[in-house]
């Protein structure tokens, strides 16, 4: 079998989501594990129009395996209308085997998220990431309140996951979501190398 990894499995339009899966993944690094970090492609409204196999740019697409096979799994989506984008709604809702099988239950996981403005719909966001995940059989994280910074921020971050407010200006992700990503990661990779043994 190989190295237990962590899957980061995010989808971004504008980079703001993508740069918190690059922290979330430098916190399972931190922890110990491997991050194995990939992204879905977008969806269109034109039927015939696909993606490359290989994106132009950024983390590869992931697969079934990519999801089959991790120890951890952290998701992340933008906001859209206060639910994830319909890219990694897509690929999560092809993932019935998955279920069918049983691949992932009680394997730990936790969600994430950007937003253009601070009421922008976040925790919902959060909050239906994770469904899919419990039909799923996966054990949700959030982050806790001994983690100083969930008290104290005035941008993004909540209990339910990490999260990061862009607003008007693609502002980027600020030491305290950072801290708050990063502490995610640790926490999921640390419980995945529990449950390991």
């Amino acid at each position: 079998m190989s190295e237990a990894y962590v899957l980061v499995l995010y989808y971004s339009r504008h980079g703001a989501t993508e740069q918190l899966a690059q922290h979330i993944a430098r916190g399972v690094e931190q922890a110990g594990l491997e991050a194995r970090v990939r992204t879905v492609p977008a969806v269109s409204t034109v039927c015939e129009a696909t993606e490359d196999d290989i994106p132009d740019s950024g983390a590869l697409y992931a697969s079934e395996e990519d999801l089959r096979h991790c120890s951890g799994l952290v998701m992340g989506s933008p906001t859209r209308f206060g639910n994830m984008a319909a890219p990694l709604k897509y690929f999560i809702d092809s993932t019935s085997g998955l279920w069918m099988s049983g691949a992932l239950i009680g394997k730990p996981a936790a969600v994430f998220t950007s937003s253009a403005s601070l009421h922008g719909g976040q925790e919902s966001t959060l909050l239906t990431m994770m469904m899919p995940l419990l039909h799923h059989g996966m054990l949700l994280m959030g982050i806790p309140y001994s983690e100083g910074a969930l008290s104290t921020t005035q941008t993004g971050g909540t209990p339910y996951g990490a999260s990061h407010v862009a607003g008007q200006n693609a502002r980027p992700v600020d030491d305290v979501e950072r801290e708050l990503a990063v502490a995610l990661g640790k926490r999921v990779a640390t419980v995945s190398k529990q449950l390991q043994h």
